[in-house]
Parts: C-alpha cells; structure tokens; sequence
C-alpha cells in the first residue's frame, strides 16, 4: 500500500474515533437526540465539514458505535448452547465489552437509544437465530421471531438495571438468564422431538 494511503487511512480512522469519543462524551451528559453535530465538532475539536466528511449525522455516528460493538459477537443460539457452559467459560461478548468498558455504557443507559440498539442486533442477528430456531423446532417464522425479540428486548433491559445498580456479580445474574433461556428453548427442542 502507498505511504500516503496509509496516512490517510490512519488519519481517517484517527479522525472517526475523535467524533465517536466526543459523541460518546456528550452522551454522559444529555440524552441522545440533544447532542448536536455542533457540539461533537467542538468536542472534538473538528470543522463541520470534517464531520460530514465522515458522518452524515448523529445517528450515522450511532450507527458506527453500535456495529463497532457487536462485529464481535457471537451468534446468542451459540451463547445459550455454549458446550463449555457448566464451566463458567461462555460469557457472551457483547455483555461482556458493556459490563468491562465504562466506554460504551453510556449508550446503553440511553433509553431514546432502546430501539436502535435493537434494530442493530437484529440486524446482525436475527437471521441466524430465526433460522436455527425454526430448523430445530416446529415454530413458525412469526414465532421465532417473537422469541427473538423477546430475549433481545429482555436482555437489554437486564442489563440496563445493573448498570444503573452498579451490579457486582452480573456474571452469575448472567448465568441465571442464560440458564432460563437455554431452558426454556430446550422445551421446543424436547416437545418437537427435534435436535
């Protein structure tokens, strides 16, 4: 790759991850849809244009945070079903990065910031675990779907109460809700006569 390539890629990543920490900065003290463009450019010490060079708005920014968090997540079926489970050893990484990282707690926190987070899951997610789920049961697209969104909407919410509680054992917390999860999905499993 050519040095000035090089530069610019480092230069641009530099410049995206200034905008990102102003952002999240801001999101410490006010909810998100009062953060301005105005204000992550003066946070992070940029011109609008710079901004708008990388991002086309706030929620563009958002956007990049929350797939930047979970690009290295594993699938929730292989979470749930975790082999090694009995060992302790099968924390789910995007619980993980939020409960080890003051960084990017604040946008969990945020509940203007629910829907996204959960559009970006799905996103992500949802396909794969629809599919697995209706190939291992008898439950319809609607249903699994349904559970999918369920355990997402549920597992946000948890998480968001022990962050507001300082939760120092969300690790075994953590468990408990795997352990209910993974039961009551076995029971499709059992019931359908399926593997």
């Amino acid at each position: 790759m050519p040095e000035k390539t090089q530069k610019e890629d480092r230069r641009t990543r530099y410049t995206r991850q200034v905008i990102k920490e102003a952002f999240l900065t801001l999101l410490e003290e006010k909810e998100y849809p009062k953060i301005t463009v105005t204000e992550i450019c003066r946070l992070a010490e940029i011109n609008r244009g710079t901004f708008y060079l990388h991002y086309y708005d706030t929620a563009d920014v958002l956007d990049d945070l929350l797939s930047e968090i979970l690009k290295e997540t594993t699938s929730v079926i292989d979470h749930v079903f975790c082999p090694a489970r009995a060992s302790g050893n099968c924390s789910y990484p995007f619980c993980d990065r939020l409960h080890s990282s003051d960084r990017y707690q604040a946008l969990f926190l945020d509940d203007t910031i629910s829907a996204q987070i959960i559009e970006k899951m799905a996103e992500t997610t949802k396909e794969d675990y629809v599919t697995w789920l209706m190939s291992h049961s008898l439950l319809t697209f609607e249903e699994a779907e349904a559970i999918f969104y369920f355990q997402m909407n549920g597992c946000l919410s948890i998480n968001k109460v022990m962050l507001r509680n300082h939760c120092s054992d969300w690790k075994k917390i953590q468990r408990a809700i795997d352990q209910f999860i993974r039961a009551g999905l076995e029971s499709f499993l059992i019931r359908d006569q399926r593997e």
